[in-house]
């Protein structure tokens, strides 16, 4: 196998978040320290990629998390700025949609107790619901910490500063998880359902 590096940098300063679109054509969007969101397409099936820049000015800050959702093509993005297409009250970590109803989507934030922001698309600027937890530690909430979706799109799960896995149940209009599992003796960076 070989690597090959792309020849285009539309960025000019380092890609933190990478992530392929659920689309039916091949593409894929990056997200910048330099505050861009960049969709990158296939070139008529040379192997190589052909990049566009969505927008460069709509964060003012590095853009965390990028995501695509797939009933139709729109391109989220989420930035330390509190955007992520519109103002919010804390700096956004990612973005995640939701893999059954493609109207919903969660972003993780830096607020305590309010960690994760449900919306959904059709409502613009509105927040449904937000699902957290009280941090034990005195860390910071800055650390890039994952959600993901259980396959049923029902369930959402959070690692934390804290060596716990907290469970949060969508269908319920409770703040706090459905439940938590402490099973690590440091930090939980990302947990996925199987």
């Amino acid at each position: 196998m070989r690597v090959g590096y792309l020849e285009e940098k539309p960025h000019t300063k380092g890609i933190i978040n990478i992530v392929f679109m659920p689309w039916e054509n091949i593409c894929f969007v990056t997200g910048g320290s330099d505050h861009a969101v960049i969709l990158w397409t296939e070139k008529d099936g040379e192997n190589l990629w052909k990049p566009k820049a969505l927008h460069r000015s709509m964060h003012s800050s590095a853009v965390m998390g990028v995501a695509g959702m797939q009933q139709k093509q729109i391109v989220l993005s989420a930035g330390v700025d509190e955007n992520y297409g519109h103002q919010i009250d804390s700096k956004c970590m990612s973005v995640l949609p939701n893999p059954c109803d493609f109207n919903l989507f969660m972003i993780q934030t830096g607020t305590p107790e309010r960690q994760l922001r449900l919306f959904d698309i059709r409502l613009r600027q509105t927040e449904i619901h937000a699902f957290g937890w009280k941090q034990e530690s005195s860390e910071s909430q800055s650390a890039l910490i994952n959600q993901a979706w259980s396959p049923d799109g029902l369930y959402i799960t959070s690692g934390s500063v804290d060596p716990v896995i907290h469970i949060f149940d969508i269908r319920y209009n409770a703040h706090k998880p459905s439940q938590s599992v402490k099973a690590h003796q440091k930090r939980v960076f990302n947990v996925v359902f199987g």
